[in-house]
């Protein structure tokens, strides 16, 4: 496998999915801002959405990938078995969940908002989007299975590629923003379902050539299906651990007018080098990384998982760093226009700094997982998770009254920083890890280069600061011109110094 090439490819689709997915939500910001109807629509698309991201961005991946691993090699006919009941148990658990929320919706959308609750209106308008929305939930998860099987053959861009229908389904509708006024927020949650759908559709076109799905109520729990699911729950818990704090974050906000949308979009901005840096990373290597463990290659373990480690910092220390200088303007050239106002682009800037200070340690603990998961252990990562929620629940609610919405990015960073140095303190310990020489040259010469970087990325900032104010119409192009020559920059300085070689595009791992 080739990790560079491989990786190319998934953040390729993603970043696609990521550009239309901020041309989506400037669309957003246009038509919504950051008022009632904003937050109604946030709430009820975070619901479907997390779960989209903790199964299709690592959960379901990190579960299924080393299992179904070990049927291939056992041969066909006992891979097939073991997929179709899985897939069997699935949709009668998943259809079972759907119904039993739809039934009690309030009180489900209560534990979710409970800051909203003192709103009968903005409550009920939560209660209906969210009934709409809800089902994507049960094709997602569905489309993440057919994902997890493509990933297993090493095929990565139609699985990295189908997010991208969400966005196009979410954009075409909020072209038509000026004409339908405050029903927009229904459309948007009816384009969910339906991108829900076809997204499974066009994944079910591709997986049919190396497995054909059938449902059977004749279902064979065996063990290998029994060890399957117990893998599951801990492998959603630690490899979504991002996202479960964010939607506590969610819960928290709900308290304060608007935070539901400051934090949405401060959110959205980190997520596309997140998806890069870990969930890309984490996803490439978890089938190799597992082949190699099955075989007890030691020495291509080794490598493979420094260099893993090593791409993961050479992709997220940088955008970090960009993100800490940079936070203002970037929120107020994606987002700042039409009902998004000054203060909501002060307050999501705000959040985004200290989202970003956290961003090398989402990143790292996608990484790390990925080495406990490929070696079927879910179990360490699941309990290093639940502390590090805990400790984000505690900081939250203790400083929320003191200091608002901005406690809830502080608490996330901090915990997850907690959560990566548990488990590569845990990954040593059980001797699970160990650094190569080359490893330590590149991690120097990696942080001089986003030194580097920083300071002239910094100058370009404060020279072009006139171009970039809130009240600008070319804010957007400027922003894109200073974050191209910034990253051009980066990738130049990092070759010139070897912090990255030209030759390792073509290594294979």
């Amino acid at each position: 496998m080739n990790l560079i090439k491989s990786t190319g490819t998934f953040s390729f689709f993603t970043t696609i999915s990521r550009i239309l997915g901020y041309l989506r939500d400037i669309l957003i910001a246009i038509f919504l801002g950051s008022g009632p109807l904003a937050d109604a629509f946030f709430v009820a698309f975070r619901i479907p959405n997390t779960f989209r991201r903790l199964f299709s961005e690592g959960a379901f991946n990190a579960a299924f990938v080393p299992s179904y691993a070990l049927e291939i090699a056992n041969g066909k006919e006992q891979s097939e078995k073991f997929a179709t009941n899985v897939f069997s148990l699935l949709i009668l658990s998943l259809l079972f969940l759907v119904l039993i929320i739809e039934i009690f919706m309030p009180l489900f959308v209560f534990l979710i908002a409970p800051g909203f609750s003192g709103n009968e209106y903005k409550m009920n308008l939560v209660i209906n989007l969210t009934r709409i929305t809800f089902p994507f939930l049960l094709f997602v998860s569905l489309s993440s299975f057919f994902s997890a099987i493509l990933n297993s053959h090493n095929r990565f861009a139609i699985a990295a590629a189908a997010p991208i229908i969400l966005n196009i389904f979410l954009i075409s509708v909020l072209l038509y923003g000026n004409i339908l006024g405050d029903k927009l927020v229904y459309y948007l949650s009816y384009a969910v379902t339906i991108a829900g759908i076809i997204q499974f559709l066009f994944l079910y076109k591709y997986v049919r050539k190396f497995y054909l799905p059938k449902f059977s109520l004749k279902i064979s729990i065996d063990e290998k299906v029994k060890k399957f699911f117990k893998k599951l729950l801990p492998s959603i818990f630690s490899s979504g651990v991002t996202q479960i704090n964010i939607l506590i974050g969610t819960i928290i906000a709900s308290f304060q007018a608007s935070a539901v949308s400051y934090l949405y979009y401060a959110d959205r901005i980190y997520q596309i080098n997140l998806a890069i840096a870990g969930i890309a990373i984490g996803t490439v290597i978890l089938p190799q990384l597992s082949k190699y463990i099955q075989n007890n290659e030691n020495e291509k373990i080794i490598t493979i998982q420094n260099k893993a480690l090593e791409l993961s910092l050479f992709l997220s220390i940088p955008a970090s760093v960009a993100l800490l200088i940079a936070s203002e303007q970037i929120i107020s050239a994606l987002f700042g226009y039409g009902s998004f106002d000054e203060i909501g682009v002060k307050n999501s800037a705000n959040a985004l700094f200290y989202f970003a200070l956290g961003l090398p340690a989402f990143s790292l603990i996608k990484v790390f997982s990925s080495f406990f998961f490929a070696r079927h252990n879910t179990k360490l990562p699941f309990y290093i998770s639940l502390v590090s929620v805990l400790l984000n629940i505690i900081i939250s609610v203790i400083f929320f009254q003191k200091i608002g919405f901005i406690i809830i990015p502080i608490a996330t960073t901090i915990s997850s920083w907690f959560n990566s140095i548990l488990l590569f303190i845990f990954l040593k310990k059980e001797n699970l890890f160990k650094f190569n020489l080359i490893f330590f040259s590149r991690f120097i010469r990696i942080i001089f280069s986003v030194i580097i970087m920083g300071f002239f990325f910094n100058y370009l900032i404060i020279y072009f600061a006139a171009n970039l104010a809130y009240e600008q119409s070319y804010k957007s192009a400027y922003l894109v011109g200073l974050v191209l020559i910034g990253l051009i920059s980066y990738l130049l300085i990092a070759v010139l110094i070897k912090a990255f070689k030209i030759s390792d595009i073509n290594l294979k791992y």
